[in-house]
């Protein structure tokens, strides 16, 4: 299957995949040919799945693919397209312009219904996710796009009111444990060096549920390998695999490689307090050519997760952070990231905002709705001002200090504590205000 910037002719009719190239990677030779062969994602693709209901009806909308790397993301696009026997373009977000996609749509006029697969569409701008609308909405293609960031924000909502979204997940260790094994049972190459697994464990754990990364760290552990000199057999052990990963796998990926792992440290630094450790890190994907605004992004939720009402400030540098680096974009932005990751690091840290709104969602979704006091309610007819509604709310600001004693909850949980205080200088002034307001009702 071709993951090129554009097709080289005319979109062909019905996508066939083909033979993978002499002496490509094994994650290409083992690419599955049919929904058959495919691994995982049986929740869309299974009997019950509802792409499977879209295929046996004959017909497939647009589709925004969301699920990390190396879960089938360029593969089920284009076994859906074979499916349906659907011409098939692919293009990628990192090096298309609009010009790629007009050309595209050009192309694809002569053949309606051609399904056009845009990998990484995140990094797609406005104007090039605006290119797409007419083409999408005369029919003229079906949009497939893939994607590792969330879609909501980083798919334009005109796209999005135009296309399915549908969360691909990560891959369990039945399935990745099945990927090796029909790789070596399958695969030409393989099957010709007496490959025996002892141990799955390092694999595993190395890929994190990536099978791409799965295949390429197998067939580089087996080529690596020397043959057990009295049986002739490469044998595959947790051991083997570790200290051959470290040799071959120290390179950051912004596609999926160390992404994950690279970004998860980043963010433990900073809610550890370690600026050194977190500079590192933020210095690791900058040079890795990580997407500023993705790191901006993540540090706007860490202001407010981790940080909080302990130095309020955060979120508003944050902000200012993400909006500088969405304006000047790189190189200059490594500077205004530094600043703000030492900023949130070398920041008193609290989580309590955070706890409290989860534990209020969390009892809504347990107990419903409560009904709202009958003093709090809006009145903006006579009747509901014949019912009482508004009768007895006190003004807050008639009374000392703003603040009246009377109920907000709803009676049934009246007294319920969501947030606790976190052990820091500014929110020990807040636990001080509301003891005083409220005496023992909350327990401050």
């Amino acid at each position: 299957m071709s993951t090129g910037s554009l097709f080289d002719s005319e979109p062909t009719s019905a996508p066939q995949p083909q033979g993978a190239r002499p002496g490509a990677p094994l994650a290409e030779r083992m690419r599955p040919r049919t929904l058959e062969e495919y691994a995982g994602q049986q929740h869309l693709i299974g009997p019950e799945g509802v792409l499977r209901r879209y295929l046996s009806a004959g017909r497939l909308p647009s589709l925004i693919l969301w699920g990390p790397p190396g879960v089938g993301k360029t593969t089920l696009a284009n076994l859906l397209a074979q499916e349906l026997g659907k011409p098939f373009a692919s293009l990628s977000a990192v090096n298309a312009g609009v010009k790629d996609v007009r050309e595209v749509i050009e192309r694809a006029k002569k053949q309606r219904g051609t399904v056009l697969f845009i990998d990484e569409i995140h990094r797609f701008s406005k104007s090039q996710q605006d290119a797409l609308l007419g083409a999408v909405e005369q029919g003229i293609v079906t949009l497939i796009g893939a994607t590792t960031e969330n879609p909501s924000f980083e798919v334009i909502p005109a796209v999005l009111s135009r296309a399915q979204v549908y969360v691909l997940e990560s891959l369990g260790k039945d399935i990745l444990t099945s990927i090796v094994d029909n790789a070596l049972a399958h695969d030409e190459q393989l099957r010709q060096k007496n490959v025996r697994m002892e141990e799955y464990g390092a694999l595993l754990t190395i890929s994190g549920g990536d099978a791409r990364k799965l295949l390429n760290l197998l067939e580089i552990v087996v080529e690596a390998s020397r043959p057990d000199p009295k049986t002739g057999a490469i044998v595959i052990t947790d051991a083997v695999v570790q200290q051959l990963a470290q040799q071959h796998l120290a390179r950051y990926d912004k596609g999926g490689e160390m992404h994950y792992d690279v970004i998860s440290a980043f963010i433990k630094s900073i809610r550890g307090s370690d600026p050194n450790a977190a500079l590192y890190y933020l210095a690791v994907m900058l040079e890795g050519g990580e997407d500023a605004k993705f790191i901006a992004r993540r540090l706007l939720i860490l202001a407010s997760e981790d940080v909080g009402l302990a130095n309020p400030n955060a979120l508003i540098l944050a902000q200012s952070c993400f909006q500088a680096v969405t304006v000047i974009g790189m190189p200059e932005s490594d500077i205004i990231l530094g600043q703000t990751v030492v900023y949130l690091a070398t920041s008193p840290k609290s989580n309590a905002s955070y706890k409290a709104i989860r534990e209020a969602r969390a009892l809504v979704r347990q107990q419903g709705v409560q009904p709202v006091p009958i003093p709090l309610r809006n009145a903006p007819t006579q009747l509901m001002k014949e019912l009482g509604y508004g009768n007895q709310y006190q003004y807050s600001h008639d009374y000392p200090g703003s603040f009246a004693y009377q109920e907000f909850m709803p009676e049934p949980l009246s007294g319920t504590v969501f947030y606790h205080p976190g052990q820091n200088p500014a929110e020990a002034k807040s636990q001080e205000r509301l003891r005083q307001l409220w005496g023992e009702k909350y327990g401050y």
